[in-house]
């Protein structure tokens, strides 16, 4: 079973991407597109495990917001380590529609970039690649200490003194 790095801990990956050509909703926990959410809306209480959602970094989230709060896990994908269209996604995610459920980072970013990414709202990352997990963690601690509100911290430095 794959891997990822969810709240600064390696833990097993148990959810899985549904196929676009999916003419139904598969058991266990499943991670679906936009369209197969309004697709499959009428089978998600008869699901036998968990749904989520994975979007694109440019998703319309006004179109998701009926399913956002029945959703435990949304998933941004990064086409590339270039887009940073994910991270906005997630501050929207986090600071406007209250999402308080896991916001995965999957697809193509870096290591580099994982603080960012957790001052954005992200608390589990899915690399693409063979990334060494425990190596990639200490990323998440780059900094000691931040002056800007973010996601991961309401109140500026000047506040905090």
């Amino acid at each position: 079973m794959p891997q990822l790095l969810k709240d600064n801990k390696i833990i097993e990956d148990s959810w899985r991407i549904v196929d676009e050509s999916a003419e139904h909703l598969p058991s266990g926990n499943v991670l679906l597109s936009i369209d197969q959410c309004q697709k499959f809306s009428e089978q998600f209480s008869k699901q036998d495990g968990n749904v989520g959602l994975w979007l694109d970094g440019n998703a319309d989230i006004d179109k998701i917001i009926d399913f956002l709060q029945q959703m435990s896990v949304v998933a941004v994908k990064f086409p590339k380590f270039a887009d940073g269209r994910g991270f906005s996604t997630a501050r929207l995610l986090r600071e406007r529609y209250n999402f308080h459920g896991e916001l995965r980072a999957i697809g193509e970013f870096i290591r580099d970039q994982l603080y960012l990414l957790q001052r954005c709202g992200f608390n589990a990352f899915q690399f693409s690649n063979d990334e060494d997990l425990i190596e990639a963690s200490k990323s998440l601690n780059d900094f000691s200490e931040t002056y800007q509100v973010a996601a991961d911290q309401k109140q500026p430095l000047f506040r905090r003194r």
